[in-house]
């Protein structure tokens, strides 16, 4: 069954590496609006009784999300066998449980209109929670980006001499700056923040010894970069020799730009995931997740366990 691997417009340049790897071209896919701005996807090659890759961040504005819903319909309409979502970027995933009364659960909700739209398989990369997994009634691979920061941080470590620790910049990413931890067989700190709203930081304590460490902030996503920014900040007053930020997904919303620039933070390293705002940016480091996403279709494709794609 041959594979063929189409983008939405979210997402083009990461699909483009992404099918470039693979070693196939992307397909064409027609992208129309009306006059009053509703869209319209189709494709403009065969995929009856083929396997579809369908790749799509659905990040804001929520267009994006709806351009992935239709192109899974008009997919199962064209008779694909078997259609694939490749979402690098899986939004709206921090809102995953009621916080507070009266709230959706957003995530469960994007999930139930994946279904509904007729993906058979979902593919994405560091979810917010690994719980999210749980809202989907279909198979999930959940990639993990680690495989692409660990080299990255061994040569940083190796060509500095760094004395590395990591640390969380709140107390929900502690497992993930665990992982990252038991790699190098370093020690951990965490930053235990209090928010007044979302996106703004009240108040952060340090938990453990950052001082005369090169310390690695260790985050799914960075936004504002208000969290990152004050824990650097704060790891520095607490005696900390350096602070680096190690995030999947960069936002990089709002002032997060001039935040990063004025803040303690010697490098952030990200994946390309999302769209990049800022092109060779001296503090914004990219790593391509292309080869990552391109093993694990050819894997899934034939039917192969992708557990090898992880350390």
């Amino acid at each position: 069954m041959p594979v063929k691997i189409f983008s939405g417009s979210g997402s083009l340049e990461l699909a483009v590496k992404i099918a470039h790897s693979y070693g196939t071209p992307l397909g064409a896919l027609e992208r129309k609006r009306f006059s009053d701005g509703e869209l319209s996807v189709a494709f403009e090659e065969s995929i009856r009784g083929e396997h579809v890759f369908l790749i799509q961040s659905t990040m804001p504005p929520a267009e994006n999300l709806m351009e992935l819903l239709l192109m899974i319909d008009a997919a199962r309409r064209a008779s694909a066998k078997y259609v694939t979502v490749v979402i690098p970027y899986f939004g709206y995933a921090r809102q995953d449980r009621k916080d507070r009364p009266r709230v959706s659960i957003a995530a469960k909700l994007v999930a139930n209109l994946l279904s509904a739209a007729g993906a058979n398989r979902i593919i994405t990369c560091d979810l917010h929670a690994g719980q999210i997994q749980g809202f989907f009634d279909i198979p999930l691979d959940h990639l993990s980006a680690i495989s692409i920061f660990v080299p990255y941080i061994r040569n940083l470590v190796k060509t500095h001499q760094l004395n590395v620790i990591f640390a969380s910049p709140d107390m929900g990413g502690v497992a993930r700056a665990r992982a990252f931890a038991s790699y190098f067989n370093a020690d951990m700190v965490i930053c235990d923040k209090q928010r007044k709203r979302a996106n703004e930081v009240a108040a952060m304590q340090v938990i453990g010894e950052p001082e005369g460490m090169d310390i690695f902030l260790i985050d799914d996503m960075v936004d504002t970069a208000g969290t990152l920014c004050k824990a650097a900040e704060v790891l520095k007053e607490k005696g900390a020799k350096s602070v680096r930020a190690i995030c999947s997904h960069a936002i990089l919303s709002g002032k997060a730009i001039s935040n990063i620039e004025n803040s303690q933070l010697e490098e952030l390293v990200v994946t390309d995931t999302l769209p990049p705002r800022v092109e060779n940016h001296p503090k914004i480091t990219y790593l391509s997740v292309a080869d990552l996403f391109a093993k694990a279709i050819r894997k899934i494709h034939d039917q192969e366990s992708i557990s090898t794609l992880f350390i």
